[in-house]
């Protein structure tokens, strides 16, 4: 018992400070296909600040939020930032392009068809979830519900200004 004692003493310290070392997680390297119909991967995002925002048009939450969405996009796009929203799989893709086409969306819009997008993010189900990647391809926030928009705006720029 003493030794266990010991033993979870000396270890105790290391195993938090691996929790909180600031580390990030990589965001995952999956293929999405954009209502254009072109294919992409999550990999030639990388080098870029990027904003992935699952969404749905059945969600009141998303709708209420995407006009905040476009004008980050557009206030950010200039220094370099993307945004990709990825329509949950349940999204009628016909209900899909017409949002987008209605609102104009200005940035890529994907469909997550098979659900894949949504599991390899941490088994999003949640709408609005929201992820900021930084330049190296790691997720560095993830916003569940409508972000704080001027917190979102803040870490942008602060994720813009660093070099890639």
């Amino acid at each position: 018992m003493n030794l266990t004692r010991r033993m979870l003493t000396l270890a105790l310290p290391l195993l938090l400070s691996a929790c909180f070392s600031g580390s990030q997680q990589a965001a995952p390297n999956l293929p999405f296909t954009q209502l254009d119909g072109s294919k992409h991967t999550m990999a030639e995002l990388k080098g870029k600040v990027t904003l992935i925002n699952f969404w749905a048009t059945s969600c009141s939450t998303c709708v209420k939020e995407m006009p905040q969405m476009v004008a980050t996009y557009q206030k950010f796009q200039g220094q370099g930032l993307e945004t990709l929203a990825v329509a949950m799989e349940y999204d009628p893709p016909a209900y899909v392009m017409q949002f987008a086409q209605s609102r104009q969306l200005p940035f890529r819009v994907a469909i997550d068809h098979s659900g894949e997008l949504a599991k390899g993010f941490g088994e999003v189900q949640l709408t609005p979830t929201t992820f900021v990647v930084n330049k190296k391809g790691e997720i560095v926030k993830r916003y569940v519900g409508e972000p704080d928009f001027a917190a979102l705006h803040s870490l942008l720029a602060q994720l813009l200004a660093e070099p890639a």
